[in-house]
C-alpha cells in the first residue's frame, strides 16, 4: 500500500464517505463470486466523484453497498464503509433506516423501472419524505414542489399528477433525482443517471448535478461508463476493473496523463467529436470472478503485461501525490500510452436507390369518428412531411432529441408502422402495392436491430434458435444448412458456439446485442435499421459493435439506417445524416457538411451539448429552454422556434421554413429563417451574441 493510501485511512474521519480496504462477496450454488476486492475511496462533501469502468466492473454493486441495499446472499468479509465518521456495516436496521433517504439518497439505474408505474409522481414523492421524516401535510406539500422546482421539472403542480409513463424520459431521471433530493441528504449516489438519454437532456442532467454540488454542498457518487460526463463535472474519478481499482486521481490528472493500461484503453475506446479517430475495442472480456486469477486481473487483454503481472498480488503504486495506480508497468505505460490512432476515410461509393421515404406522414390516435365529430381532438403528428433515400452500401445517421419521432420514421419506412400519407419505395416499387412476393422479398432484404436486445430476443428460445428463425422464414434451406449458417454468423460477430444453447438472460447485453446483429443478418440483408443499437452499451463493447457493424457493411455491401442520439457514434460510422426535430427532418448532408457551418440553430445545440474527454475544455454549451413541445399540438411556423436562441422574430412564428440547398454538390440542406451569417457564426461564438 502507497503512503498516500496509508494517509488517507489515517484520516477518515475527516471526509463524508471513506470505504477502506472493501470486499464483497455473493454466495452462489456454485461458490462464491468476489465481486469487489481491496476498494477504497473517498468523497467529501461538495465534491464529486467518478466511478467509471466497464458493464461487470461491480461499479453498481459499489453502490449498493455503500448504501446497505446489497441482496441476502452477499457478505462483506473485509473492510469499513465509513459516513461521517461512523462505520455503517455496524448500523442497526433502525440506524439504517434513518439514514437512508434523510442523509444518503441512492438513484438507481432506469428511472422507468425504479418508479412505481401504478403511482402519480407526486405521490411517489410524498411518499419518500413521509417514510423518512416527520412532517405536516403542508410541509410535505412544499417539499414535494421544492423537490420538483430544485430539478428543473416544468409546471410542477401538473407533474405531481402524472404517471411515470405520462413522462419524458428526462422527467422520469429528474423525478427519481429529487426523490433522492426531498429530504436533503448529504450524499447522494446516482447509478448511470444519463444512460440512453439524448445529448440535450443529459446536458440539463450535468447541470444539475453542478448546481447541487455548489450550492446544496451535496456529496456526489457518479457512477457511468461515459467518461466525457466524469470529464467535464467530476473533480475526481476512480476506474474500476473487475472489482479492482485500477486507478484513481484527480479528473486532470487520470484523463491528460493516465498511468494505467486499462484507464488508457478506456480513453481509446471512446468516440470523440470532430475527430476521426480509430475506435481501439479492449481484446477478450472481463474474467469469470468465480475464480480470481494469479497476478493483475486486467493482465490477459493488456499490451503492457510480462511474467511479472502474472503471479503475487499487484499493489498499489503512487504516481503523485494524490494519484495512484495499481501496475507493475505503470511507468512503461506512462513513457509508451495506449492511444487511438487517426482513422482512415471511408471512401463510400452509394449505388442505387435501395428505399425512399416522400412526404412520409405517421400520426397516431387519429381518433374515433365520433371523437373528432364531438371534441377537438388532434392526432399524434410523430412524422410529418418527411423526405428521406438511403443508397446502396452506404450509411444514413438518423439524429435528434427523444420524442422528435426518430424510431418511429425508422420503422414506417420498413412498414412495421402503418403509413398515414405519402410513398415509401423499396428499389423503386411503392410498398403499398408490393406483391406478396415482393413483400417477403422486402421483408428478408430490409431488417432491424432495436436497442435493448434483451427485448427483442424471444426469452424462450435458444440464440441458435432466434439466430435462425429468419432463415426459416426468409430462406429455403435445410436443418444442416441452417446449423452451418449459425455457426458462420457466430463467428462473424465474435460470439463463441458454445453459447449457441444458452439463452438471451445468459448472456451480458454486448452478447445479446451481437446476437440480434447476427439475427438480422441471418437472411443477407441489403439494408439494415439500426435503433440506438449502443447506446446502453459501455464504451468498449460499443467500440466493438460499431467496428463489427462496419466490417459486415462492407462485406455484404449493406447500407443501414442509424438512429441515434450520440453523435459520436454517428459520426465514427455515418456516411450522411438527417437531423430531425418534432417529425421534420431540419438539415440534412454528408458528415462534414453537417459537422461545419452553416449550421440550423438545432444542430449547433446537440454539437455543443456533448461532453468531451478534455476536462479543460470549457466550450460554449447551448442550453435549450424547455423540452421538445407536443406532437399533438406543434407550434405555428418554424417546429424549432419556441426553444430556438437564434429565434428572428415573426417570421419564425409564423412561416415553416422549407430545406434550402446550401451545397449543390453534396446535398446539404437547412430549414432555417437566418441568412448566411446567421448560420454560419463559428460554433465559439457565445450563444448570447448569436
Amino acid at each position: 500500500m502507497s503512503q498516500q493510501t496509508v494517509r488517507q485511512a489515517s484520516n477518515q474521519s475527516d471526509h463524508l464517505l471513506s470505504v477502506d480496504s472493501l470486499d464483497v462477496e455473493f454466495q452462489v450454488p456454485d461458490g462464491s463470486i468476489q465481486a469487489l476486492r481491496d476498494v477504497s475511496l473517498v468523497l467529501d462533501q461538495g465534491e464529486t466523484l467518478g466511478i467509471a469502468g466497464e458493464s461487470g466492473s461491480g461499479k453498481s454493486t459499489l453502490a449498493l453497498a455503500i448504501a446497505r441495499y446489497l441482496d441476502n446472499n452477499a457478505r462483506v468479509p473485509n473492510g469499513t464503509i465509513e459516513f461521517k465518521g461512523r462505520n455503517m456495516l455496524e448500523f442497526t436496521p433502525r440506524e439504517l433506516a434513518e439514514v437512508r433517504g434523510n442523509q444518503i439518497a441512492h438513484v438507481a439505474q432506469n428511472a422507468s423501472k425504479a418508479l412505481n408505474p401504478s403511482m402519480r409522481v407526486g405521490a411517489q414523492i410524498r411518499e419518500s419524505i413521509e417514510l423518512h421524516q416527520d412532517v405536516s401535510d403542508d410541509e410535505v406539500r412544499e417539499r414535494v414542489f421544492d423537490a420538483l422546482d430544485q430539478v428543473n421539472i416544468p409546471d410542477p403542480e401538473e407533474t405531481v399528477t402524472r404517471f411515470p409513463h405520462e413522462l419524458s424520459g428526462g422527467q422520469q431521471q429528474r423525478v427519481l433525482i429529487a426523490m433522492g433530493l426531498a429530504c436533503n441528504p448529504e450524499l447522494l449516489i446516482l447509478d448511470e443517471p444519463t444512460t440512453g438519454l439524448d445529448v440535450t437532456t443529459q446536458a440539463k442532467l450535468l447541470d444539475l448535478i453542478k448546481e447541487l454540488k455548489t450550492g446544496a454542498e451535496v456529496g456526489i457518487l457518479l457512477i457511468t461508463h461515459n467518461l466525457g460526463v466524469i470529464a467535464q463535472i467530476a473533480d475526481r474519478v476512480n476506474i474500476l476493473y473487475a472489482g479492482e481499482m485500477m486507478e484513481k486521481g484527480p479528473v486532470d490528472d487520470v484523463f491528460t496523463s493516465p498511468s494505467n493500461p486499462y484507464t488508457q484503453a478506456l480513453l481509446a475506446t471512446t468516440p470523440e467529436l470532430n475527430r476521426t479517430k480509430e475506435l481501439r475495442p479492449i481484446p477478450g472480456g472481463i474474467p469469470a470472478l468465480g475464480e480470481i486469477p494469479n497476478g493483475c486481473i486486467f493482465a490477459d487483454r493488456c499490451d503492457f503485461a510480462t511474467d511479472e503481472c502474472q503471479t503475487g498480488d499487484i499493489d498499489v503504486e503512487a504516481v503523485s501525490d494524490d494519484h495512484e495506480t495499481r501496475c507493475v508497468n505503470w511507468q512503461t505505460a506512462v513513457d509508451n500510452p495506449i492511444e487511438a490512432g487517426d482513422a482512415t476515410e471511408r471512401k463510400s461509393r452509394p449505388g442505387d436507390v435501395i428505399l425512399e421515404g416522400k412526404g412520409v406522414v405517421k400520426h397516431y390516435d387519429e381518433g374515433t369518428f365520433v371523437e373528432n365529430l364531438l371534441s377537438d381532438h388532434k392526432p399524434v403528428r410523430a412524422v410529418q412531411g418527411v423526405d428521406l433515400t438511403v443508397r446502396e452500401g452506404e450509411t444514413v445517421g438518423l439524429v435528434g432529441e427523444s420524442g422528435c419521432g426518430k424510431s418511429t420514421l425508422g420503422r414506417t419506412m420498413l412498414s412495421l408502422h402503418e403509413l398515414t400519407d405519402g410513398v415509401i419505395e423499396y428499389r423503386g416499387d411503392d410498398l403499398a402495392s408490393l406483391s406478396k412476393a415482393k413483400r417477403k422479398e422486402f421483408h428478408a432484404e430490409c431488417q432491424i436491430i432495436f436497442q435493448d436486445p434483451d427485448a427483442s430476443l424471444n426469452p424462450r428460445k435458444s440464440v441458435r434458435e432466434c439466430i435462425e428463425r429468419p432463415l426459416k422464414l426468409f430462406t429455403e434451406q435445410d436443418e444442416d444448412e441452417r446449423i452451418a449458417r449459425v455457426d458462420e454468423l457466430l463467428e462473424q460477430v465474435n460470439l463463441s458456439l458454445d453459447l449457441k444453447n444458452k439463452f438471451p438472460h445468459e448472456l451480458s447485453g454486448g452478447q445479446q446485442q451481437r446476437v440480434a446483429i447476427a439475427r438480422a443478418f441471418a437472411a443477407n440483408p441489403s439494408l439494415v435499421v439500426l435503433d440506438e443499437p449502443v447506446s446502453s452499451l459501455d464504451v468498449s463493447v460499443q467500440a466493438s459493435i460499431l467496428k463489427l457493424l462496419g466490417e459486415l457493411r462492407d462485406e455484404y455491401n449493406t447500407s443501414y439506417l442509424l438512429i441515434s442520439h450520440d453523435m459520436g457514434v454517428i459520426q465514427a460510422i455515418c456516411d450522411r445524416l438527417a437531423v430531425m426535430y418534432l417529425g421534420k427532418i431540419i438539415e440534412y448532408g454528408t458528415m462534414s457538411d453537417v459537422f461545419a457551418p452553416p449550421f440550423h440553430p438545432y444542430t449547433r445545440s446537440l454539437l455543443s451539448s456533448i461532453p468531451t474527454l478534455d476536462p479543460h475544455e470549457e466550450g460554449n454549451r447551448i442550453r435549450l429552454q424547455g423540452d421538445v413541445p407536443s406532437a399533438r399540438n406543434p407550434p405555428p411556423g418554424c417546429s424549432f422556434q419556441t426553444r430556438c436562441p437564434q429565434k428572428i422574430g415573426d417570421v419564425c412564428e409564423t412561416d415553416e421554413p422549407e430545406l434550402v440547398e446550401t451545397n449543390q454538390e453534396t446535398d446539404h440542406c437547412v430549414a432555417c429563417h437566418l441568412d448566411e451569417s446567421g448560420t454560419t457564426k463559428p460554433l465559439e461564438t457565445p450563444v448570447e451574441e448569436l
